[in-house]
């Protein structure tokens, strides 16, 4: 391994560069030191590392879908009890689960950022790595803010319990938890300046750009319901990508499966290309999605063919990734910017205007000649459109967990429910279970306080 590379991930987590003299049997230490602005590269272009581990956690833990008994008992103890939110949830300890995942990417940003102001290179080529790194970063700590912390609440933020923010390869610092406030203060300032440095347009679809970091930011600003700064880097990112995908040009035969661009493809939508850890829990052919959710799309919206399998037992898998793989999707897409840029516009009750972008997004995917635009009479109506189709537009991305949180701090009331072998599990609104347990051997390592029940 690299020189003095320290232990981030919290547990059992080792840096794995994929490439060239990274992978030798028995490197010695000084080949394993970076030692040019392409060995960074390297570390940031690790592909099976940061692009396709994703926690998946957040889908698990979502409404989208549900599973049979049978199903359920095939899978580990770990997604079972995450299936039902377990109040003493025994996450699988090593570098193996969501937590060890993304704190290797983290390292691996810091490990980049160590070692650049050592780097001889042009200061384009010096700042796009910067940049990569500082966004690699920021995404890493929001998918673990998304599902190790409650809903930001910005008159708790100051006392609220955030993540650990490992900022630099310095080994010896002990380990803390942020207050929320201060992790999503992190979080956005690493994509600004990330922003500032990165290209327009990426060497490809797996490495972040600038309409990323932005579209990035919005996220993260939405999940703050910060809904005035969400709409300003929506509106940025769809400044620099705003193409849209027409579902009529897509394969609606229902035995193709995955129907999108192969991964790698310069897809319509995709302005950064990730993926979920893969787990047979949410396998298009075991996880059933939510029958409300299916039924609530219209026979002329080809969503309803490309999106979703028929189980031939009237349940349906989702096969829509926009990874064009098994693995479902966590990046970052257009179709995931018009609708903050919609939802900013029915914030400020610029009714007009939300309803047009989310018409415009929406007419892509029905049968050519068949939508009707959407009309809302008041902002209130417009977000309820504008939720559902979110709801439909982003399912099986990591997302929704996130969406239940903030919206139910704005009274929207959702309760989610499972039932096991004829047994009722809830979660409601308020419940402490919306942060999930962080993994005990963590905990026994670092001596951070562990989430309430």
């Amino acid at each position: 391994m690299i020189k003095n590379l320290p232990l981030l991930v919290l547990y059992f987590a080792t840096l794995q560069i994929g490439c060239g003299k990274y992978t030798d049997a028995k490197p010695s230490e000084k080949d394993n030191i970076p030692s040019t602005l392409e060995d960074l590269q390297s570390i940031l272009d690790n592909d099976p590392e940061l692009n396709q581990r994703s926690p998946k956690a957040a889908d698990l833990s979502a409404d989208d879908y549900f599973l049979t008994d049978l199903n359920l008992e095939s899978l580990n103890a770990y997604e079972r009890r995450t299936y039902i939110w377990s109040k003493r949830e025994l996450f699988m300890k090593g570098n193996h689960n969501d937590w060890a995942y993304a704190y290797k990417n983290v390292n691996s940003a810091n490990v980049a950022l160590t070692y650049l102001d050592k780097m001889k290179g042009t200061q384009e080529d010096l700042n796009n790595v910067k940049g990569q790194a500082l966004f690699h970063r920021a995404n890493a700590f929001l998918q673990v803010t998304f599902i190790w912390t409650l809903a930001y609440d910005e008159q708790t933020a100051d006392t609220d319990l955030g993540i650990p923010l490992r900022l630099d390869a310095d080994p010896n610092k002990s380990t803390k938890r942020s207050t929320l406030r201060q992790t999503y203060e992190q979080i956005i300032n690493d994509l600004k300046t990330a922003a500032g440095l990165l290209p327009l347009v990426p060497r490809g679809i797996t490495r972040p750009s600038k309409p990323a970091a932005y579209a990035l930011l919005a996220r993260a600003y939405m999940a703050m319901r910060n809904y005035k700064e969400m709409g300003k880097y929506a509106i940025l990112s769809l400044h620099y990508k705003n193409s849209l995908k027409d579902y009529n040009t897509l394969d609606t035969n229902s035995f193709i499966l995955f129907p999108f661009a192969p991964r790698f493809s310069n897809d319509a939508e995709i302005i950064f290309g990730s993926n979920i850890v893969h787990t047979p829990a949410l396998n298009y052919a075991t996880a059933k999605i939510d029958s409300s959710l299916y039924k609530s799309f219209s026979q002329n919206d080809l969503r309803k063919k490309v999106l979703f399998s028929d189980n031939s037992n009237a349940t349906f898998g989702f096969k829509g990734n926009y990874s064009g793989t098994i693995n479902l999707f966590s990046g970052i897409a257009t179709n995931e910017t018009y609708l903050m840029q919609a939802e900013y516009f029915a914030r400020m009750d610029l009714i007009d205007s939300a309803m047009f972008v989310l018409n415009k997004l929406l007419e892509k995917r029905f049968v050519v000649n068949t939508f009707i635009p959407l009309k809302a009479g008041n902002a209130r109506e417009a977000l309820y459109y504008i939720h559902e189709e979110r709801r439909k537009e982003l399912m099986m991305r990591g997302l929704r967990w996130m969406d239940v949180k903030r919206l139910n701090k704005e009274g929207a009331n959702i309760r989610l429910k499972r039932i096991v072998n004829g047994q009722l599990y809830e979660l409601l609104p308020d419940d402490p279970r919306y942060a999930l347990p962080i993994p005990e051997d963590v905990i026994e390592m670092t001596g951070i306080e562990q989430n309430r029940e």
